[in-house]
């Protein structure tokens, strides 16, 4: 029973008043189902004030304009709403006001003194664990209204209204609501608090032996936020240039660029040595100014090789140029030269650049599928050795079967409509861990081990983004699909997206 397990889960600092009252909305629709209502007539366009109201489904009069009606249960779930969002941009403002006061007494503490930092350590401390009881208590009482609202529709299919009312909830801000500078405003505190310093940037011929290891793991919504917070309490946010700041995460597009064959994409999914992954990335909402063209080349661990990841940037405009065959290369690196770019840099960018315009046309490659997702990234600048992103929010989108205008357009244009065969969404973020362990020693920091075994992490060997789209979107065209589709968790969302069609 789920009001039993809202009573159980209760946080002892907010008592039993902010959260839904599950079991009087329960009430109402006992009542309501006992009744047996009629369905609200949906042909007639007028109604008399002077005859009495129409018989109930069994076919009864129905009693007293007293009794319990469907606008009763309207009635509470409405003030439910505004209850359980006025306490949580309460509690919200309450912390904001909490983190103010503690960035204040930073800027003139004195973190040479163990005992001051370790009492500011704590108090932070503090005020994140008091921000995870709030997303607690918001998953509590999210799902809660989800579960009452299913079961009005169950036992009075007459007047069904979950989906208006799950709509309206995603448009609340206790909701729709972007908290995550309050995770920003945090890392910057326990950044402060252990000193951390921008390692230097070394020489790329260090003589230093490197084992370098990536992981990835899928994260149930409901864990993200502590996910989070386990690693900012050792990692700071990395913010990208392009951020404004405000948020700790930021719009990843990317569009992976295949053949009719998806030749690429069965070679990715092989993990055939020297298997290329060809895209088109750009940052930020909306059109994108700048794009990155970049190649992943696979190399398998056992050859004493590690993959790559190599890219160069264009103009927006430039992009159907580089599709097209008619990127001008030459001319690209005479102007580099004219501003000051060394020669062997210029070269490698020339031989880059030639080589990816190359297998672009003898593969025949055009874009196919686009992967979204919010990321956030946890780095030390210039630290190698411990290097976290997290993507939320991901879907994937075809980029097959609409106007390119003449191939003016190379992605989807953001105005128009997408089919539902033609997007899939993603139920879990996805986490990746890049280790880069220096001079033979093959343990990983202490906090890394207890964030994989804590149990919020579920390892998927290998799983990539772009594979997981094709495989779902353009089941025709695939051979075969990787082992996680089978996995019952991400099942309904395939299903939603025509997959296994």
């Amino acid at each position: 029973k789920y009001k039993q397990h809202l009573t159980e889960n209760i946080a002892p600092e907010y008592g039993p008043e902010p959260y839904l009252a599950y079991g009087e909305l329960d009430d109402i629709i006992r009542q309501l189902s006992s009744k047996a209502p009629a369905s609200a007539d949906q042909v007639s366009r007028a109604v008399s004030i002077s005859a009495p109201p129409p018989t109930n489904a069994r076919g009864l009069p129905t009693m007293s304009s007293a009794e319990i009606t469907d606008e009763n249960f309207f009635s509470k779930m409405d003030s439910e709403l505004t209850k359980v969002e006025a306490h949580t941009l309460k509690v919200v403002t309450d912390l904001r006001a909490q983190i103010q006061q503690i960035e204040d007494e930073l800027e003139g503490a004195d973190l040479n003194d163990q005992a001051t930092v370790d009492r500011m350590q704590a108090e932070t401390d503090a005020i994140a664990e008091k921000f995870l009881t709030l997303e607690k208590y918001v998953n509590l009482n999210f799902m809660g209204f989800h579960k009452i609202l299913k079961k009005l529709d169950k036992y009075c299919p007459g007047n069904p209204c979950k989906t208006f009312y799950v709509s309206r909830m995603h448009s609340q801000a206790w909701v729709r609501g972007d908290y995550s500078d309050v995770v920003v405003r945090l890392s910057s505190i326990y950044s402060a608090l252990r000193n951390d310093t921008t390692a230097a940037e070394e020489a790329p011929d260090a003589s230093q032996s490197f084992l370098r290891s990536t992981a990835k793991y899928w994260i149930k919504t409901e864990d993200i936020s502590r996910v989070k917070y386990a690693i900012l309490r050792h990692l700071p946010v990395f913010l990208q240039k392009t951020s404004t700041g405000e948020s700790d995460s930021q719009l990843t597009n990317s569009v992976y660029l295949d053949n009719d064959q998806l030749e690429l994409y069965h070679n990715r999914l092989d993990k055939s040595p020297g298997a290329i992954a060809l895209r088109l990335r750009w940052y930020g909402g909306g059109d994108p100014d700048v794009v990155f063209v970049e190649r992943k080349t696979h190399r398998d661990r056992w050859t004493g090789e590690t993959s790559v990841k190599e890219r160069f940037v264009v103009k927006e405009n430039e992009v159907k140029d580089v599709l097209g065959g008619t990127f001008p290369i030459a001319q690209k690196k005479r102007e580099m030269l004219q501003k000051g770019t060394s020669q062997e840099e210029a070269d490698e960018w020339e031989l880059l650049a030639s080589e990816i315009c190359q297998v672009l046309q003898t593969k025949q490659l055009v874009p196919t599928m686009r992967t979204q997702y919010m990321r956030t990234a946890f780095q030390i600048p210039f630290d190698e050795s411990v290097r976290v992103s997290l993507d939320t929010n991901l879907c994937m989108i075809s980029e097959r079967g609409y106007d390119t205008r003449g191939g003016k357009r190379w992605h989807r244009d953001p105005s128009k409509m997408i089919n539902h065969t033609e997007i899939t969404r993603f139920p879990h973020a996805v986490l990746e861990i890049k280790l880069e362990l220096k001079d033979g020693n093959l343990v990983p920091p202490r906090w890394v081990t207890d964030l994989q075994n804590s149990g919020m992490l579920y390892e998927v060997h290998k799983f990539s983004e772009y594979i997981h789209g094709c495989s779902v979107l353009l089941p025709e065209d695939v051979r075969c699909v990787p082992y996680w589709v089978d996995d019952v968790s991400v099942r309904d969302f395939i299903i939603a997206s025509g997959g296994g069609r």
